[in-house]
C-alpha cells in the first residue's frame, strides 16, 4: 500500500514505523481474546481438522513414544480447539469436561508464554483444574524432588495439566536428561524453532504449510528454472572466455581481438535482457509480489537461512511424522560450497578448452556481476 501510494497517513510513516503498529496490533489481538473467543465459538470455521492426527499420536502412545503439548492458548481455548480436534466436531459440555483428548498427551502446558517458556528458568509452574479451569499452586522442581523416587510419575499422578513454568519443569516431568531427546514440533519460526534449538539444543520439527503448493509449483516450472540456470551458467562461460581471449593474446588492443571482446559483450547483454524475463515469470510462478518463501532472486531468503540452520527438520504438517516409524533416523543433506558445486555442475555446449579458463573461475557466492 505504501509502495502504490494514494494513501497520505502511510506517506508520513517508515517501513519501520509501519512494521511495529502492525505488529502491536497482531499482539493485541492475540491478547485480548478478540481472535481465540470467536474461533471458540465457531471452531469449524477456523479450525482445519487433519484426520490422521489422532491415529499418528496414538501410534506413538502404542510405540512409548512420551508425547507432550505445549501451547501459548489457555486452558479455556484448548480443551476447545482440541476437543474439536479429537471428535472432529464441537461437542456438548458433557463431552467437553471429559477432556477425552488428554489420553494422547503425558503432559499439558497451557499459557506458556513462549518464548520466554523456553528462556526463563524462574517462571512458576501452575497445576490446572480441567473441571473449572482453575489454578493450584506448585513447588516446580523443588515439590517433584520432595515426592523421592519416582517423583515425576507421582507429581503427575496428581494431574497433568499446567499452566505456565518453564524449560526445566518439563524436562523433569518428562524424565529427559538432554535437551536432544525431544523433537518439538511448532509453526512459529522464532518463539518454537528458533529458540528451542539455539538455546535449549531441542531437536526440532517447523511446520511450514505453503511449502506443499510450493513444492507443486516448483515441480511444474522445472524446465523454465533449468533454461535460467543453463542462461546463468553460459552467461559465466562467457566471462571466462573473455578472460581467456585477453590473457592469450599477444596484442589485446589489436582489431580481431577487439572485436571477438566487443561480440561477447554483445552476447552477454542479450542473455541478460533473456533471463530478466525469464526470472520474473519464474518468480510470478509462485506468487505475483513475493516470488518463492526460501529465495530472494538467486539467493536464499532470510526465512530459508533460520529454517537452515535452526530446523532439523521441516514438513507442511505435522502428521507427516505419522509417515516413518519411530525407530526412524533423520540424516541431515550433504552441503556444497561454491567451489564444489563449480566442479560438479554441468557446463553448457558452448566449447572452450577446459584448461583455459576453469582455472581462473572466481567464485561468488553473494556477489552478482
Amino acid at each position: 500500500l505504501k509502495d502504490k501510494g494514494g494513501h497520505e497517513f502511510l506517506d508520513l510513516k517508515t517501513y519501520d514505523e509501519i512494521y511495529r503498529q502492525v505488529r502491536e496490533c497482531i499482539d493485541l489481538c492475540h491478547r485480548d481474546g478478540v481472535i481465540k473467543d470467536e474461533a471458540a465459538l465457531n471452531p469449524e470455521k477456523y479450525i482445519v481438522p487433519d484426520p490422521d492426527m489422532i491415529p499418528m499420536l496414538q501410534q506413538m502412545r502404542e510405540s512409548g513414544v512420551k508425547t507432550f503439548l505445549l501451547t501459548n492458548s489457555y486452558w479455556e481455548y484448548t480443551s476447545v480447539a482440541m476437543n474439536f480436534l479429537y471428535h472432529g466436531r464441537k461437542v456438548d459440555e458433557e463431552t467437553m469436561k471429559k477432556n477425552e483428548w488428554m489420553d494422547l498427551f503425558d503432559v499439558v502446558v497451557v499459557g506458556s508464554c513462549k518464548p520466554a517458556y523456553l528462556l526463563d528458568s524462574y517462571l512458576s509452574l501452575f497445576r490446572v483444574r480441567p473441571e473449572d479451569g482453575s489454578l493450584l499452586n506448585t513447588d516446580g522442581l523443588f515439590e517433584i524432588e520432595a515426592l523421592g523416587k519416582n517423583g515425576a510419575q507421582k507429581f503427575l499422578e496428581q494431574g497433568k495439566v499446567f499452566q505456565g513454568g518453564n524449560y526445566q519443569h518439563l524436562t523433569k516431568m518428562l524424565e529427559i536428561d538432554a535437551g536432544e531427546e525431544i523433537l518439538y514440533v511448532g509453526d512459529h519460526l522464532y518463539s518454537d524453532v528458533l529458540r528451542s534449538k539455539r538455546t535449549l539444543g531441542w531437536r526440532s520439527c517447523f511446520i511450514v504449510p505453503e511449502i506443499a503448493d510450493e513444492m507443486k509449483v516448483f515441480r511444474e516450472q522445472l524446465p523454465l528454472r533449468k533454461q535460467i540456470a543453463d542462461l546463468r551458467t553460459l552467461r559465466d562461460e562467457l566471462s571466462l572466455y573473455g578472460d581467456s581471449v585477453r590473457r592469450n593474446a599477444e596484442d589485446p588492443t589489436t582489431e580481431a581481438v577487439q572485436v571477438k571482446l566487443r561480440q561477447i559483450d554483445e552476447d552477454d547483454e542479450k542473455i541478460k535482457t533473456k533471463l530478466i524475463g525469464l526470472a520474473e515469470r519464474y518468480h510470478a510462478a509462485f506468487h505475483p509480489v513475493w516470488g518463492q518463501m526460501f529465495h530472494a532472486g538467486y539467493q536464499d531468503s532470510r526465512f530459508a537461512y533460520f529454517v537452515q540452520n535452526y530446523a532439523c527438520l521441516y514438513t507442511s504438517k505435522a502428521t507427516n511424522l505419522g509417515l516413518a516409524t519411530t525407530s526412524r533416523s533423520f540424516r541431515t543433506s550433504g552441503e556444497m560450497l561454491p567451489h564444489d558445486k563449480l566442479l560438479a555442475g554441468r557446463g553448457t555446449d558452448f566449447v572452450v578448452g577446459e584448461e583455459d579458463f576453469l582455472g581462473a573461475g572466481l567464485l561468488a557466492e553473494d556477489v552478482s556481476l
